[in-house]
């Protein structure tokens, strides 16, 4: 039962009825990727890229829009000023440790994390007088001020909004919220979470600064090394990861195409690839031992035998078998890898939006 301003309780009955006129929605607002799910069956991603036409001609090349996001941005980027909001998981610039960014930078930060969220909003469909209320993703320990960066990015498009932590979600939507251990390998940060069915505090929570875009770099400085006459950008060396990447082994070795002086040429990149793709394997092994060795003894077993990997890179081949490896000295362990990774964070945003009593969404 809720309670309805100052009348009588409402049935649950009632409550349905009233829901039905309201919209939910779970975002994963991702450094690279963000992902939307909404309470009318819709799903999207898109790339977490905001570009403006460069002039009067761009603009009427892109239509007279004066403003382009995700995979449309980054085809036309010649065309466009582009901004990438979000780094290390949160709006750029709103880092304690950024003070060196000019104002002009921050407030274009800010401004293309606002018509991120309006675009995935917009792309949830919300009919006229609708109340869209909205579960946002976060990395595990984002502080306060960046939380309140987030809420002010969705003030104008949600009637109602709650940051949450991104392996939390993960784990909302599996119902996987007692004894276990969620790894959420995005493009900005590597976020683990603990669990052991209450809400997570801050001990149970370990944020890495080495993920997909960590990778990328060093993977890109490694093919420069190894493909010396090659014509090569940061771009192509993700695409590669996104296609090729793997870690401990693989049988057929990896061969990529890469422009040299117009022509395609194929280099073996076999070691590069596992160099790059297994760069963040000690730092996360690390947190896990810390969070698991902190853990209540009596349950450390349980927890290192329900691991969950999440994220976009948790579809580098082999991942979890080399954490698994790596988790031997702790006395083993098994990791599992989520079913879709590109939605995981967003259906359990919208799976914890909905289950939230509606009288909460007032009060917000």
């Amino acid at each position: 039962m809720v309670e309805q301003g100052e009348g009588s309780p409402v049935s649950m009955k009632e409550e349905g009825a009233m829901r039905g006129e309201n919209l939910y929605i779970g975002i994963d607002l991702g450094t690279f990727r963000s992902s939307i799910c909404t309470s009318k069956g819709g799903k999207k991603t898109l790339l977490s890229l905001v570009g403006w036409p460069k002039d009067a001609i761009a603009q009427r090349l892109m239509n007279q829009r004066s403003i382009v996001f995700g995979e449309e941005a980054l085809e036309n980027r010649l065309l466009l000023n582009l901004c990438r909001p979000l780094e290390k998981g949160v709006i750029k610039h709103t880092l304690e440790d950024e003070s060196s960014a000019s104002p002009e930078e921050k407030g274009q930060a800010r401004q293309a994390a606002k018509e991120l969220v309006r675009h995935l909003v917009s792309l949830a469909e919300p009919t006229p007088g609708e109340k869209v209320y909205g579960v946002i993703g976060a990395p595990a320990r984002a502080n306060l001020f960046n939380k309140e960066a987030l809420i002010d990015a969705s003030r104008e498009v949600l009637d109602a909004a709650m940051v949450v932590s991104e392996p939390f979600t993960v784990a909302y939507g599996r119902d996987f919220l007692k004894y276990g251990l969620i790894i959420d390998i995005g493009a900005g940060t590597t976020d683990l979470c603990r669990m052991h069915g209450t809400i997570p505090e801050e001990e149970d929570q370990r944020t890495v600064l080495k993920a997909g875009d960590y990778i990328d770099e060093l993977l890109y400085r490694l093919l420069q090394e190894k493909c010396k006459e090659a014509q090569l950008t940061r771009n192509m060396a993700r695409l590669c990861k996104e296609k090729h990447g793997f870690v401990s082994h693989t049988p057929d070795g990896v061969v990529a195409e890469f422009p040299v002086r117009g022509k395609l040429v194929p280099y073996d990149v076999t070691d590069e690839m596992k160099r790059a793709c297994e760069s963040i394997v000690p730092d996360i092994v690390e947190a896990i031992r810390e969070l698991v060795g902190s853990f209540d003894p009596e349950f450390q077993t349980t927890l290192r035998n329900n691991v969950i990997l999440a994220g976009g890179c948790s579809q580098i081949r082999r991942l979890d078998k080399l954490l698994e490896e790596n988790m031997a000295d702790l006395g083993g362990g098994k990791v599992i890898v989520v079913d879709d990774p590109i939605y995981a964070g967003a259906q359990g945003a919208l799976k914890l939006a909905m289950d939230m009593p509606l009288e909460y969404w007032q009060q917000l």
